[in-house]
């Protein structure tokens, strides 16, 4: 018996990295598993063959969360294909480097069009349907710690996890009644292609690793198993939580 049997779950962005790593565990505790994605659809399909190789059950719906009419579509797919939805999980996410004083309009609203607008309506449209089908769910929203520490060159993204942190604790609050959850898991330096540049330079790497007392990148199953935490039994009274796993780095002052 798995801790998540006949349990849906839809993992947002769950074609690569943290997303692909909490899809995975939780088909393996029994959830049938919507494996979302934008535009890799192979990435997204390899999960899928993944989850089934190991027993699990899952599909692939394609939706670009930062749409609103895709946001609130995929959870309706889901329901209409699987029947309820208990666990939401706002996984994708991205960011664009550039200068504050060169950020374009263009840029800014796709980060956080899909960082904060995608996880706010998909937990909108699950909350919604748990409501109507009074279904006490978990919805878990994946920011960073950079909704705390800011990182130069990358304002938007700051700005759209500390959002999704916020969101995340007033929402709780306005759900609660319903038996509904929300929490936050702020992921420090994950191996995840999104860091990909940051391994591939040397230098960089080893000023990173510098920074976190265990001195080491964590990985997307670590981010999973937390994810798993906070949708099973175990965390029904967590509520408005936000969960920092970074080895350290958050609260490294370096001695001082």
């Amino acid at each position: 018996m798995g801790q998540l049997d006949a349990k849906v779950a839809i993992v947002t962005g769950s074609d690569s990295g943290i997303g692909r790593a909490i899809a995975i565990q939780l088909a393996q505790e029994g959830a049938t598993v919507v494996v979302n994605y934008a535009h890799a659809k192979a990435k997204a399909e390899e999960v899928l063959n993944t989850i089934e190789k190991n027993k699990g059950k899952a599909l692939v719906i394609q939706a670009d969360v930062s749409q609103y009419q895709q946001a609130v579509g995929l959870i309706q797919q889901t329901v209409e294909q699987l029947g309820r939805l208990d666990i939401m999980v706002n996984n994708a996410g991205m960011e664009i480097h550039n200068s504050f004083l060169d950020y374009t309009e263009q840029q800014f609203d796709r980060v956080i069009g899909v960082d904060l607008k995608g996880a706010f309506f998909c937990a909108q449209a699950a909350a919604r349907e748990m409501v109507k089908s009074k279904t006490a769910g978990r919805i878990i929203n994946v920011s960073s710690i950079h909704e705390d520490i800011a990182m130069p060159n990358n304002a938007p993204y700051c700005c759209a996890k500390g959002g999704v942190r916020m969101m995340t604790r007033t929402i709780c609050l306005e759900l609660a009644p319903f038996g509904i959850t929300v929490n936050n898991i702020a992921p420090g330096a994950i191996h995840t292609p999104i860091d990909a540049d940051v391994e591939a330079d040397p230098e960089k790497m080893a000023a990173l690793l510098n920074e976190i007392p265990l001195h080491r990148m964590g990985q997307p199953e670590e981010i999973a198993k937390l994810a798993l935490f906070l949708a099973s039994d175990a965390a029904a009274y967590v509520n408005g939580s936000t969960y920092v796993i970074d080895g350290g780095l958050s609260v490294n002052t370096g001695g001082l």
